[in-house]
């Protein structure tokens, strides 16, 4: 039987900042407010959708220009 893999986001804020981006800048492109993902860099829970997404965009099935044109 194979395995449940957990989506592991607790490095989020780590992975923004590696970025040079602000919290609004970052999340946004996520459909996020920057408050939402402070709350989620602080260790709230991120729904599966949302880490679905961030899932596939960190593993490069999701463009920036993806994102961008998912939010227009």
């Amino acid at each position: 039987m194979a395995r449940k893999k957990k989506l592991d986001f607790s490095d989020i804020g780590d992975d923004r900042k590696k970025q040079n981006l602000n919290q609004t800048e970052f999340w946004t492109r996520y459909g996020v407010t920057q408050s939402g993902g402070s709350r989620y860099e602080s260790g709230r829970g991120i729904p599966k959708p949302l880490a679905i997404l961030l899932w596939l965009h960190r593993s490069g099935k999701v463009t920036d220009k993806d994102l961008a044109d998912a939010v227009k």
